[in-house]
C-alpha cells in the first residue's frame, strides 16, 4: 500500500496545475498499458535509477532525457527535406553519455507486447542496439540517416512523410466553414480554446516576427493541442497560420509549447550550464543535436514563461512499433541504426558547454566493460517501472486518480 501511495502521490505533485481537460486524458492514457505509462512517467524512471557504474565512468553529453521507441521518429526540416532522427527534447540536460541508452533500452522491455517480442526478443534487440551505439561512439563520426538506404520500418516512415503533402495534413487537421479554414476540433488532436488562451498565443506567436529569422504569415485560427503522453496537460497550441498568398498550399499548423524545467536535472550529478529559459535549452540541445531541425524551431518568452515553437509534426509519423516487430528483415537493422542515432546525436553536440570532446566518447565507446552492466540497469529499471504501472493502474481504476484543480 505504501509503494501504491508513494507512486500515486509522485504523480499527482508531479503534474499538479496543469490543464484539468486535458490531464485527465494523460491519466486515462498512462493507465492504458505499461509502455504508456512509461513513456509519461519519465520523473519516475530516473528518480528511481541508482547510481551504478555506466553512469559513474561515462564521460557527459548532451542527452534528449527521455528516449524510448517513440522519440524517434521522421519529420521534414527546414530545408524541406525528410529526416529520421531523436525528435523529443522537452527533458534535454547534460549528463552521462548512457543516460539515454539506459531509458530506451528500458523501453524495449516496456514496449514488449506492443513489439510483439518474447522476453529473450527484447533483450537481443537491446543487445543490438546498445552495441551499435558503442561503435558508432568508438568510430567517432556523426553521420545523419539517408532515405534511400533506411532500414524496414523507418524506411516506411520516412517515405510516408515524404509523400504527404502539406495540403493533405491541412486537410486532416482543418475543417471548411462558410468558406474559411478552420482548426478541427475532434477532442483527439484538438480542443477549442477559451478567448484568454486564444489571446495569449496570438501574442506568442506574433514574436515569431521579432524571431533572427522572422516569417511572415497571418493568424487564421488557434485551439488547445492533444499530444504527446508526458507533456499532455501542459500549456501547448495549435495555430493555423497563412501566408501572404490565398490557398491551402500557403497555410501552416505551428505547435506552440510551454517548456518547464527537465524533470531528470534534480537527479544527475553534473552541473547544469544555464540558459536564457527552458525553452533555450529545449532549441538550443535539439538544433546541436539533430541532423538538421524541424521547421520554425524557435524559444519565445511570454509572461515568465517560455515556450517551444515549431512547425506541426503529425503523431501519425512517430515510429510505427508495430510494423517495426512485423518487419524480420528489417527490424535488426532498424535497433542498430537507433542506437548509431543516438550516438550521432551526442558526438555532434561533444565539447558543447560542459559536454565531453568527441575524443572521451570514442575513447569510452571502445570499452566494453559498461555494455553488460547498462542492459541490467536498463532491466532493473523496467521490472520497476511495470511495477509502478500495476500500483498505479489499481489506483486509477479504484477512482483516487484525478486532476488537481
Amino acid at each position: 500500500m505504501g509503494h501504491k501511495h508513494d507512486v500515486v502521490a509522485t504523480i499527482l505533485k508531479y503534474n499538479s496545475g496543469l490543464d484539468p481537460e486535458r490531464l485527465a486524458l494523460k491519466y486515462a492514457a498512462l493507465r492504458k498499458d505499461a509502455f504508456s505509462f512509461f513513456r509519461g512517467t519519465c520523473h519516475l524512471f530516473y528518480a528511481r535509477l541508482p547510481a551504478c557504474e555506466p553512469l559513474a565512468c561515462a564521460p557527459s553529453a548532451w542527452c534528449c532525457g527521455d528516449l524510448h521507441l517513440e522519440n524517434f521518429g521522421s519529420f521534414k526540416g527546414d530545408n524541406g527535406l525528410v529526416y529520421f532522427d531523436l525528435n523529443d527534447f522537452d527533458e534535454a540536460l547534460l549528463a552521462p553519455c548512457v543516460w539515454d541508452a539506459i531509458r530506451v533500452v528500458a523501453s524495449i522491455a516496456m514496449a514488449r507486447s506492443t513489439l510483439g517480442v518474447t522476453p529473450r526478443e527484447a533483450a537481443r534487440l537491446s543487445h543490438l542496439l546498445v552495441e551499435s551505439y558503442a561503435d558508432a561512439l568508438a568510430r567517432g563520426k556523426a553521420y545523419w540517416l539517408e532515405r534511400d538506404s533506411a532500414p524496414g520500418a523507418i524506411g516506411a516512415a520516412l517515405a510516408r512523410l515524404n509523400g504527404r503533402s502539406r495540403r493533405e495534413l491541412l486537410n486532416l487537421r482543418t475543417v471548411t466553414r462558410h468558406g474559411e479554414r478552420r482548426l478541427r476540433i475532434d477532442g483527439t488532436h484538438a480542443l477549442a480554446a477559451p478567448k484568454a488562451d486564444r489571446a495569449f498565443a496570438r501574442k506568442l506567436i506574433r514574436q515569431l516576427r521579432k524571431a533572427p529569422h522572422p516569417r511572415e504569415f497571418e493568424i487564421v485560427d488557434i485551439a488547445r493541442r492533444i499530444a504527446g503522453t508526458g507533456s499532455l496537460g501542459l500549456a501547448r497550441w495549435v495555430v493555423l497560420v497563412a501566408g501572404k498568398e490565398p490557398g491551402i498550399e500557403h497555410m501552416r499548423l505551428i505547435d506552440v509549447k510551454r517548456a518547464r524545467r527537465s524533470s531528470s536535472a534534480r537527479h544527475v550529478d553534473v552541473r547544469q550550464p544555464v540558459f536564457a529559459s527552458e525553452a533555450a535549452r529545449v532549441v538550443a540541445v535539439q538544433a546541436r543535436c539533430q541532423a538538421v531541425s524541424p521547421a520554425f524551431l524557435t524559444a519565445v518568452d511570454a509572461d515568465g514563461h517560455s515556450y517551444v515553437v515549431r512547425e506541426l509534426q503529425p503523431r501519425e509519423d512517430r515510429f510505427d512499433l508495430a510494423q517495426l516487430a512485423s518487419d524480420a528483415d528489417g527490424c535488426d537493422a532498424s535497433f542498430r541504426m537507433m542506437g548509431s542515432l543516438l550516438a550521432w546525436a551526442q558526438l555532434r553536440a561533444s565539447g558543447r558547454q560542459g559536454a565531453a570532446v568527441a575524443d572521451d566518447l570514442i575513447a569510452f565507446g571502445r570499452k566494453t566493460t559498461w555494455r553488460r552492466r547498462l542492459l541490467d540497469v536498463a532491466a532493473e529499471g523496467a521490472e520497476r517501472a511495470h511495477r509502478d504501472w500495476e500500483s498505479y493502474a489499481a489506483a486509477y481504476d479504484a477512482g483516487t486518480v484525478r486532476p488537481q484543480r
